[in-house]
């Protein structure tokens, strides 16, 4: 079985098919790149061949290069790193050059690309060195470089051909930010040349035709300048100093991917072609070589895609969601049911009025409507998604539903009764799911007739845009509940975590301790623009007051009165609900009030802290160092995953880390709390939480777990091994 096959037809036309076996999109392995060399060599040496289309034998032209291997590429260390990256180029330039005259430029094969749908990474790296890229006629196929996205960057060729094709300015949404175009806006932003019916045939007739002149790239013609000018020139300079800027300005130097693809870049372009390759190889190896990308490969590549295809699923039979019951219509239920009935599933919205139901349904006409005005959706998809959705009061319109998600206000008798009330209507093998952020799933459980079909499933707010979803089990809770709420996860395409009953569950068990600790700062006088800087310049997306005005105010309060309640005298955040309590009782709940750490204006702009902040919590005359402030923030967060990870809350460390990122957003830099607490290393993360704990009290104690591998030399994905599951 073979990665690449080529047919010479009757037209003298050598096409070249990519077919990877057993995967639904085609990805690049080095076993594979061997294949395509020889045939591309065959080809040219091959009197009879007027040139080459390279295509797929998949709906869609390739995913990119396998990650695995990219993963793999380091164990040889960074020589073999870039001797293997060196080897794609030599291949690449091959094809690019097509055995013409190097003096002359000519005497080469025309090789066109035809892409019959989404083509990312090397699937769009390769056709860059072709003469000529043929796209179909797909608005749902995507076309771009994605790679910044998991940590790397185009290595390839990918980030110099694209350069040198668009110019700095124009190339940078694309290395930069991983746009994806369909196949109409690539061909109007530069990246591709041809959108049309039949890629296949249309480049073939292309080849056919093709001329010495259509072979040479801009960057191999004498007298090539860069679009938008050489870093040395007027009008390049002041692009690299803004685009140097700009990078910063958003990554704050935590990820390094970004800052290498832009010295590649720079540095690129001040000299020839092949050695800006080389330049381009070397920056990429030192990327790879970093622990940075090794982590967010593992966690946002590998590990996600693991958890998405059910790598922690019971056996149990197909638990395809049919019909889904939603109870309570409110924001969170209203999303639920939105995501769900894009899904293709039958949703039963119900609610205490009429009204209140059809307000949430509407919820789903807003997001439609404006994906319609951006031209993400159709007036007749518009129509068939909202006639998924019933918005009744009428219980009995439940029958037939195999799962039903319970929605309604957080308060344990509420949830009883409606509990009750659905379970007298729904068939006795239907799942019953609780989304609750922090009332546990066993107590729960108490008001259902049948508690091993009962699971808590956790969405995060808004449910349309959060990728993540907790699922929650209980003592009682069987396996085939837990198969079902994976299986309805994976239909709505969002990715899963199982994690055990135990307060706050896994998410907000570690962001909570985040969120206070930087109130805690407040209340001892640290500046809150250096808490919120320290914060963002360990990559977390919010400051943790940022945060808190986000989740709103009163929430935290009345979160810490359920907690103090619970916890009696062993509750240790007296000196947080000191800040939040007195916040609250002067109206500032944060932005819903417009009004909270942070000032906004009438649109809910933040607008600066609080002018009376610094009345209530003055600032202290001597500030700490930053890097202090960052080890509290992050080992507030990472120690408490540990500990999860210790009690049995969390089983694997995959969900621990995958969940950190897409949950609240852990400085996916370091691929999660597990993944930044390998990169520290365990003796170094103890003695660092040791320090915070004599200086700031025991919650920053070291948990036995990691004294124990500090103590043997282990790391949590070392010592946990490949299964990545609790020892």
């Amino acid at each position: 079985m073979t990665d690449f096959t080529m047919d010479k037809g009757a037209d003298d036309v050598a096409i070249i098919t990519w077919d990877v076996p057993g995967k639904s999109m085609n990805v690049l392995s080095l076993d594979g790149a061997a294949e395509l060399n020889a045939l591309i060599d065959e080809a040219l040496a091959d009197a009879a061949v007027k040139g080459i289309v390279i295509t797929s034998g998949k709906k869609d032209f390739a995913a990119g290069m396998d990650l695995n291997v990219i993963a793999g590429m380091k164990q040889g260390g960074a020589q073999a790193v870039f001797d293997g990256v060196m080897t794609l180029h030599h291949l690449l330039r091959k094809i690019e050059l097509a055995g013409m005259d190097p003096k002359t430029k000519k005497g080469g094969k025309p090789i066109a690309a035809a892409l019959p749908g989404t083509a990312l990474g090397i699937g769009l790296e390769l056709p860059l060195a072709t003469h000529r890229i043929f796209a179909a006629e797909n608005p749902k196929a995507r076309i771009g470089l994605p790679e910044i996205m998991v940590g790397i960057f185009p290595g390839a060729g990918g980030t110099t051909r694209l350069v040198r094709k668009l110019g700095a300015m124009g190339a940078a949404p694309f290395l930069l930010e991983g746009k994806l175009s369909d196949p109409a806006k690539a061909k109007s932003a530069g990246l591709i040349d041809e959108v049309v019916a039949d890629p296949l045939q249309a480049a073939r007739e292309w080849v056919l035709k093709a001329g010495d002149a259509d072979l040479v790239k801009p960057w191999d013609a004498k007298g090539y300048k860069m679009p938008g000018g050489e870093p040395y020139s007027p009008s390049g300079f002041m692009t690299f100093v803004g685009a140097s800027a700009m990078v910063h300005g958003k990554t704050l130097g935590v990820y390094p991917a970004a800052k290498a693809l832009l010295s590649a870049v720079y540095e690129g372009a001040m000299v020839p072609f092949d050695t800006a390759l080389k330049i381009e190889a070397r920056w990429f190896t030192n990327v790879l070589m970093n622990p940075s990308s090794t982590a967010m490969i593992r966690s946002l590549f590998i590990n996600k895609e693991a958890l998405e295809k059910g790598a922690n699923r019971p056996e149990a039979p197909d638990q395809t969601v049919r019909k889904l019951g939603i109870l309570g219509a409110g924001m969170m239920g209203a999303g639920i049911a939105h995501v769900s009935a894009m899904a293709g599933i039958e949703v039963v919205l119900i609610d205490s009025t009429q009204e209140a139901a059809e307000r949430g349904k509407s919820y789903s006409t807003g997001l439609l409507d404006k994906a319609i005005s951006r031209r993400k959706s159709t007036e007749e998809k518009k129509a068939e998604v909202l006639a998924r959705i019933t918005p009744t009061t009428d219980y009995a319109a439940l029958q037939g539903c195999d799962l039903v998600v319970e929605a309604v206000f957080e308060d344990p008798a509420v949830k009883a009764e409606v509990t009750k009330r659905a379970e007298a209507v729904i068939p006795q093998d239907a799942i019953f799911a609780t989304n609750t952020s922090t009332l546990p799933i066993s107590e729960l459980a108490k008001a259902s007739a049948r508690p091993d079909q009962f699971i808590g499933i956790h969405f995060f707010s808004p449910v349309d845009k959060m990728l993540l979803v907790e699922i929650i089990k209980g003592r009682e809770t069987g396996s085939r509940a837990v198969a079902k709420a994976l299986d309805f996860v994976r239909q709505i395409r969002k990715t899963p975590i199982v994690v055990n009953d135990a307060r706050f569950f896994y998410a907000n068990r570690c962001i909570i301790p985040y969120i206070n600790e930087g109130i805690r700062m407040v209340a001892e006088g640290v500046s809150p623009t250096l808490i919120e800087n320290a914060a963002k310049m360990m990559g977390m997306p919010l400051g943790p007051l940022q945060l808190v005005d986000e989740t709103s105010i009163d929430l935290g309060v009345k979160i810490a009165k359920a907690t103090r309640a619970a916890m009696g005298d062993a509750y240790p955040d007296g000196a947080v609900d000191h800040v939040i309590f007195r916040l609250a009782d002067q109206g500032r709940l944060g932005r819903k009030t417009k009004a909270g750490f942070y000032d906004y204006d009438e649109a809910g702009k933040r607008q600066g802290f609080w002018s009376g902040l610094a009345a209530e919590w003055p600032e202290a005359d001597t500030q700490p160092e930053l890097t202090e402030i960052q080890h509290r923030l992050m080992f507030a967060q990472s120690l408490e995953a540990v500990r999860a990870l210790q009690e049995g809350v969390l089983e694997d460390i995959r969900e621990g880390d995958v969940g950190a990122i897409l949950g609240w957003g852990f400085a996916p830099w370091s691929g999660g709390p597990f993944g930044w607490l390998d990169m520290l290393g365990a003796p170094r993360a103890v003695e660092i939480a040791e320090d915070l704990a004599a200086k700031f009290g025991p919650r920053f104690a070291a948990p036995q777990l990691l004294k124990d591998m500090a103590t043997k030399g282990e790391s949590f994905y070392g010592r946990i091994g490949a299964g990545n599951k609790a020892a």
